[in-house]
């Protein structure tokens, strides 16, 4: 975009974030308004990073090459007859196969890619590193973006994806900071700075692995000993937690597990290895940093992409970070310039950060057309007559929640810990806003209340509800009526009509829901 000012440019559609919901979104809407009319779609997507590092958001400037995938019960799979990761949206289908992917490593070249090939098949234009000055709004509907370089955009319907909804704010849509839905604005998941190695082979990490938990579980091997204490900051029961995870629960030893493009980390020896060499103890809050147990994404090439360097951070700090086009802050780039020593000592040769943080959560905004939380998820989201497509996963939130313990036992709530993972039917009015209604969140910071962002932030699950939300925006277009006005219904009725829809299988665990819903009552009170 050159510098100059230039003339007011008119869309059909404008995407506000290039995460790969909101990309897919856009293209999404593309494909079905050509469906309905057989004219093109005129669609913009715009975002705050660089398109020369690449488009796709966390997945590929943050490189998060491991994906979150769908937990499904055997037993479901079984009944269902369900490949391992259950019936993603088709759309997701299609990104992964263009993507090249097997199971869960996502090469970031190859996905920056593909997205950029879907983008150009629908005609899309791309602007990057924009900043919002403002929105243009007639009444309640947003008609337009003025960027802070003078440029106007307007448009008729808008898809934010960015992880803190920039543009929903803008539009003076109310969000809550941090974990504001129980009450905890301060509190946020911690950011992760994901990095690639080289020469250092999966082989030769196993070796590494089995020979420092062999020390870790030898008691006379006093060396090895003293560098759990470190890493323990001397805390008893820290240095317990540890020692247990050294083993499973038939006493041997828990080494990785390796996948066909992925491995595991089950231990916490290589965290401890990290942190005696820093000096700082293995505890997030305290520490600032956690070199957490790996999520390690198998590249072509003999490149290792690692999940596994967090970063406390509060609430507030989520959100700069987010406006701050996600770049990683000095003190997490001299952090990393010693997870490249340390790992150079296994045998790495080249250690490079991704350009951008992993940002797991920055809040969520208020007045979704119809909130989701955790309770509605274990009760098996949706009816099944309306829904989209299903996902399940973990109510998982790594790095944990500061001070949601101490305030669930102020109301009197003994557990905090709800470990059976939903499996949900999906739909998109949680996406939908009652105050804007041609605007939708397909993010972490969508209409989620209590527990549900643990799960409604996973990028499969918010594909699918771009999915959705892209074939919404197609129908109120060639109806002349709002996005918020779209249901469910009409969106899961295009799907089967071109054999997109993909078999729901949502379960309701009843018990469990219900006192999810009480915890969350109680906490957000």
């Amino acid at each position: 975009m050159t510098a100059a000012t230039q003339p007011p440019r008119s869309y059909d559609v404008i995407g506000f974030g290039d995460e790969v919901p909101g990309v897919l979104a856009l293209v999404s809407a593309a494909r079905e308004y050509r469906r309905r009319t057989g004219k093109a779609l005129r669609t913009l997507l715009m975002f705050k990073g660089n398109s020369l590092e690449g488009v796709g958001g966390h997945l590929v400037r943050g490189g998060l090459a491991y994906l979150d995938r769908c937990t499904i019960p055997a037993n479901i799979r079984q009944a269902y007859q369900l490949p391992t990761f259950g019936e993603p949206s088709a759309i997701y289908q299609e990104f992964l196969q263009r993507s090249g992917v097997t199971q869960i490593g996502l090469d970031p070249r190859k996905a920056d890619a593909a997205l950029r090939a879907m983008l150009s098949e629908v005609g899309a234009d791309i602007i990057s590193r924009v900043q919002i000055q403002s929105v243009l709004r007639d009444g309640a509907t947003l008609t337009g973006i003025h960027l802070a370089n003078g440029n106007i955009f307007l448009g008729k319907q808008f898809i934010d994806s960015s992880v803190n909804a920039e543009l929903a704010q803008a539009a003076g849509v109310p969000k809550l900071q941090g974990f504001g839905t129980f009450g905890l604005p301060d509190s946020e998941l911690p950011v992760t700075l994901a990095f690639e190695s080289q020469g250092l082979s999966l082989q030769r990490l196993k070796e590494v692995e089995l020979n420092y938990l062999k020390r870790f579980t030898n008691p006379y091997d006093t060396e090895a000993q003293r560098y759990i204490a470190i890493a323990a900051g001397a805390d008893p029961a820290l240095i317990n937690q540890i020692r247990r995870s050294f083993v499973d629960e038939s006493g041997k030893l828990r080494t990785m597990y390796v996948g066909q493009d992925h491995a595991d980390v089950r231990s916490q020896a290589l965290s401890v290895t990290y942190h005696a060499f820093r000096g700082k103890k293995m505890f997030l809050p305290e520490s600032g940093v956690l070199l957490d147990h790996a999520n390690i994404a198998i590249l072509p090439g003999g490149r290792l992409s690692w999940n596994a360097l967090m970063f406390y951070v509060s609430g507030a700090q989520s959100e700069a970070l987010a406006r701050g086009a996600a770049k990683p802050t000095p003190a997490m780039l001299e952090e990393m310039s010693f997870v490249t020593k340390w790992l150079k000592s296994f045998g790495a040769t080249v250690v490079k950060p991704a350009s951008e943080l992993y940002i797991r959560h920055a809040g969520n905004i208020q007045g979704a057309v119809e909130p989701l939380s955790g309770a509605q998820m274990l009760f098996g989201g949706v009816p099944a007559a309306s829904a989209i497509g299903t996902f399940g996963y973990y109510l998982d939130v790594r790095g944990g929640i500061t001070g949601l313990g101490n305030k669930a036992t102020a109301k009197g709530m003994s557990s905090i810990s709800f470990h059976h993972p939903p499996l949900f039917n999906i739909g998109i009015r949680h996406a939908l806003l009652r105050a804007v209604p041609n605007l939708a969140v397909v993010s972490p910071a969508s209409g989620f209340d209590g527990y549900a962002c643990s799960a409604g932030r996973i990028v499969e699950f918010n594909t699918a509800v771009g999915h959705g939300v892209g074939i919404a925006a197609a129908i109120a277009l060639t109806s002349n009526r709002t996005l918020s006005s779209i249901t469910n219904g009409e969106v899961r009725q295009v799907l089967a009509t071109t054999g997109k829809l993909p078999r729901i299988y949502g379960q309701s665990y009843a018990l469990e829901a219900t006192r999810l819903q009480d915890f969350e009552s109680i906490m957000i009170a």
